[in-house]
């Protein structure tokens, strides 16, 4: 990974403009086709498999009129009127006459009808005028909408002072999340960090640029997408929102390595390139770990949250895309120009005067940078640094126990929206629990007095407590379903009323044998609880696939087993501290005014999912470019420890490590922090809650968790934060993180020598196999020095074993134990995608098909061939293959210059005779001989003999 970052950064660097169009143009088309296909989000919330979609859907079959969204017009008399005197029911009469009249309408309820109970108040106050439409709320034509709005306005037009009328109900129970100025704040903070991060104008907008262009690409993306698939109005906002945070951040660890770099003398293309190559492996990893958290979210098998998921988890990797290819490119505009301001106080020698080559990512002499006073107090007082932050955050945490769940509804809208407004008059005049009636159904096809069953059914439901009253209780037209409307004595979204759903759902098996009807308890209030009971359902195992995925790739970075669950530990801490403070703000009511919260109660019900998922991410990321840093000092000095204890240089390690990133770690939080910060004061009412809880999330997580409980713990471990049991550390795959291949590739440029014109060069080459916990490692092989030049021939002898290894490190198929191995001008092992993409290699001992993988091995004008078991073919088959060697030796040419081309041979065998027998059919009669021998160091020199 980091080889293949380190030649695109070089690539962008060199091609500026061209990548950067490429982008742009992206962009434009994504923006064309969201303008002609966007079909627009969609707030339908369902969830597939729930008692409540199911009671839906048989509505929708049955009783189509009582299935689809509705709406109410509540209007409340002046004081000391009464609703039904003629100067209000006049008006009110008129309005339902109107509204029969608009499109999409199939029924209006007039609250003064002769069938009609409980739509005037009981102190004749107010009325209800209800609406039902056909089809859920997004069918509602914004048209529609429009003319509801002109009915209500001209009904409180003609009715006295003092009256009030407003519109509400299911269908105005969201809104459409807009953004604001406020937002733009964060931006200018953002990039007010930048400028004094970078001490430079110019580079500050480097980040801004990537992160803008690719939040642009994510979103329009998002918004072609709804014309397939139905798409929350959250999402946008939410993409937009970890965009930002995400974009910036990326680009500026990449962008701060490379002025870093530059500062000190690299030159500008190859800086940009290492710096892409080692920051970005680290950008990588940390998108990944985003990636994987988002796309997770469809644990809970909800479609609406795993398209949230989805989209965002775009949006983050677009980020990444573009942080590795456009911010190098953005690099090569400014070239010598990013080292910036000259910094008030310059890098001062350590008292030893030691130098640290790997933090300025030079190949000079790196000078220590004085240590960090923070870092110097955190890890002189390990166990008290530790338990304080524990404790605190613990307490922090305590308001998440009566954190509540709930779908937004009107009563979280600003007060100035007429829906707000409905709601609030609908409680004062009606009670809370008729801003969200629920509704049970069953077929009654059986019944022979289906208006009797009805009236039963209705005395029955009326006894279960916290049942206000039964609005309605009907059979449909053909007198085969039943209908029963049930208003709670509490709000919506109060828990009370999901204690009511659950009570009336107990009561299920004693009516279905007593009455012989199978009812389902459903309607917009019932969908949301059981939305909210299945995220709530999946937050532990959630939980425990985000704990158990930090565990597994911290181990694979960072070789460790303290570390990974240490930083687990951190995570969870930094959870449920952010659960603490949005459960204080929300439920608890701190601050509430201060933050613009409009109501306190439960909050969106998939907050602590996504927040969950996307601080995982990103604490990861803190967790990376802290603790590697501190690792790459303790492997250095560990190497010449120059007397000191191994605890002592452990500490120096966390010391200097935390010294040399924390500039980078802090502005990246800040800038995060300010991103979702912005969010809160006048975000929509659903993303309100997600942007605080994400912003003390990243500020608790980075600056007391990583940057003070981090270094205090490992200060507590000391060498032991290193360790890994050696069975655990061969199962677990290498992620090359801090592009080790890439300071490898740099420190070997210049091997076997420049101008070599060997396509193979291998010194001190050695592979080693496991043989189990007792019997330790096996050597196949080690020592081999070899070179092959181009076009030549290289015959490989000894046991299969030594061989098949041999032949699979050169085809880049085996990382080798030791020594160093280039093959076609790429060292091996940074360098094995490229080779096994243009090495061929066939393995005969056990091909069904000898020839054809001969064949194979040489299709797509490889250049260079391994040939492994040659001696396991017969006579015939020898001869075969030879037949094919050469047709591909004389075939083999240049695409440009159609000029002959020679084809390198590398063949294995046990015994030289059949081998030699082979090349000489095949044409190639000089031959350099390698003889290996299982379980030895020891291997024969290379001659030349002819076949």
């Amino acid at each position: 990974m980091s080889t293949l970052l380190y030649s695109l950064g070089r690539w962008a660097y060199h091609r500026p403009w061209r990548v950067l169009i490429s982008w742009l143009l992206l962009l434009v088309l994504a923006g064309g086709g969201a303008a002609l296909f966007m079909k627009g989000t969609d707030n339908a919330f369902s969830i597939p498999g729930t008692e409540a979609q199911e009671g839906i859907q048989m509505l929708e079959r049955t009783f189509p009129q009582a299935s689809g969204t509705s709406a109410q017009l509540v209007v409340v008399a002046a004081d000391g009127d009464l609703i039904t005197e003629d100067t209000y029911a006049t008006g009110i009469d008129d309005t339902v006459t109107a509204l029969e009249d608009l499109d999409g309408v199939i029924a209006v309820t007039d609250p003064f009808g002769d069938l009609v109970s409980g739509l005037v108040a009981d102190d004749e106050s107010a009325a209800i005028i209800q609406l039902q439409f056909e089809g859920q709320a997004t069918e509602v034509s914004d048209e529609t909408k429009e003319m509801l709005q002109g009915v209500s306005a001209e009904l409180l037009a003609d009715l006295p002072d003092g009256a009030q009328a407003a519109m509400g109900g299911d269908l105005f129970s969201t809104d459409v999340p807009a953004l604001s100025l406020i937002e733009a704040v964060g931006v200018l903070i953002a990039l007010f960090v930048l400028i004094v991060t970078f001490r430079s104008l110019v580079v500050a907008w480097f980040p801004l640029v990537s992160a803008i262009i690719g939040v642009g690409l994510a979103i329009a993306l998002i918004f072609v997408a709804t014309a397939f698939a139905s798409v929350s109005s959250t999402t946008p906002m939410l993409a937009i929102m970890l965009g930002l945070a995400v974009g910036i951040d990326y680009a500026l660890f990449i962008v701060a390595r490379h002025q870093d770099q530059v500062r000190h003398g690299m030159d500008p293309a190859e800086s940009t390139a290492r710096a892409t190559g080692t920051a970005g492996s680290a950008v990588v990893f940390a998108g990944v770990t985003v990636l994987i958290a988002l796309i997770g979210l469809g644990f809970a098998g909800i479609p609406f949250l795993t398209t949230m998921g989805i989209a965002a988890a775009v949006a983050v990797a677009i980020a990444v895309l573009v942080a590795v290819t456009l911010t190098p490119a953005l690099l090569g505009f400014a070239k010598h120009r990013v080292a910036g301001w000259k910094p008030s106080r310059g890098i001062r020698l350590g008292r030893r005067g030691k130098t640290d080559a790997a933090s300025a990512g030079t190949d000079q002499p790196r000078r220590a940078k004085r240590p960090n006073r923070w870092v110097m107090l955190v890890t002189r007082h390990p166990v008290i640094t530790t338990v304080a932050v524990v404790v605190g955050l613990g307490i922090v945490a305590v308001p998440a126990a009566s954190l509540t769940l709930a779908l937004p509804n009107a009563g979280v809208q600003p007060e100035t929206s007429q829906a707000r407004q409905a709601y609030d008059l609908t409680a004062e005049h009606f009670g809370p629990g008729s801003n969200g009636p629920l509704i049970m159904t069953g077929t009654i096809v059986t019944s022979t007095d289906p208006l009797g069953l009805m009236a039963d059914l209705a005395e029955e439901i009326e006894r279960v407590p916290g049942v206000k009253e039964v609005a309605l209780s009907t059979p449909n037209e053909t007198a085969d379903t039943a209908l029963i409307q049930i208003v709670p004595e509490t709000a919506p979204d109060d828990p009370a009323t999901a204690d009511l759903v659950r009570a009336l759902r107990a009561e299920h098996d004693r009516l279905l044998d007593e009455y012989g009807v199978d009812l389902k308890v459903t309607g917009f209030t019932a969908v949301g609880i059981d939305i909210s009971d299945r995220l709530g359902a999946a937050l532990v195992p959630f939980g425990i696939f985000v704990v158990g995925l930090s565990l597994i790739l911290l181990m694979m970075v960072f070789r460790s087993v303290w570390v990974p669950i240490k930083a687990a530990a951190g995570y969870l801490l930094s959870v449920l501290a952010s659960f603490g403070v949005v459960a204080a703000v929300f439920e608890w009511g701190w601050f509430a005014d201060a933050l613009h919260v409009t109501r306190t109660g439960p909050v969106i019900s998939f907050m602590p999912i996504i927040l969950m998922g996307v601080l995982f991410g990103l604490a990861m990321d803190y967790e990376v470019f802290l603790v590697s840093r501190m690792r790459e000092d303790f492997v250095h000095t560990d190497r010449a420890r120059d007397g000191r204890g191994a605890r002592a240089t452990a500490i120096g390690a966390v010391r200097s490590g935390f010294t040399a990133s924390a500039r980078v770690v802090t502005a990246a939080a800040v800038i995060m922090f300010a991103v979702f910060a912005a969010f809160v004061p006048e975000g929509d009412s659903s993303i309100k809650p997600i942007a605080l809880g994400l912003a003390v999330g990243i500020a608790v997580d980075a600056f007391i968790v990583r940057m003070t409980l981090v270094p205090a713990v490992m200060a507590l471990l000391g060498e032991k934060a290193w360790w890994m049991p050696r069975w655990l550390d061969r199962v677990l795959p290498h992620f090359d993180i801090e592009g080790e291949a890439v300071e490898r590739e740099r420190a070997l440029a210049d091997w076997p020598e420049p101008d070599t014109t060997a396509v193979i060069a291998a010194e001190g080459l050695a592979v080693r196999a496991d043989a189990g916990r007792s019997a330790g490692d096996v050597t196949l092989f080690a020592d081999a020095d070899v070179r092959v030049d181009e076009g030549g021939t290289l015959l490989v002898t000894g046991e299969a074993r030594p061989t098949r290894a041999f032949a699979l490190a050169v085809g880049g198929r085996l990382t080798p134990s030791e020594g160093r191995l280039r093959v076609a001008g790429h060292l091996l092992p940074g360098r094995g995608a490229w080779v096994r993409a243009h090495v061929g290699i066939a393995l005969l001992a056990e091909a069904d098909d000898p020839v054809r993988e001969v064949r194979d091995a040489l299709a797509g004008r490889t250049r260079t061939v391994i040939i492994d078991g040659i001696d396991t073919l017969d006579s015939h088959d020898r001869d075969q293959a030879a037949a094919v060697v050469l047709d591909a030796t004389r075939s083999l040419r240049s695409r440009r210059t159609d000029e002959p081309m020679p084809l390198t041979v590398v063949v294995t065998s046990r015994t030289d005779g059949p081998a030699l027998a082979f090349l000489a059919d095949a044409h190639r009669p000089d031959v350099q001989t390698l003889a290996l021998h299982a379980n030895t160091a020891s291997v024969s020199p290379a001659t030349e003999v002819t076949a």
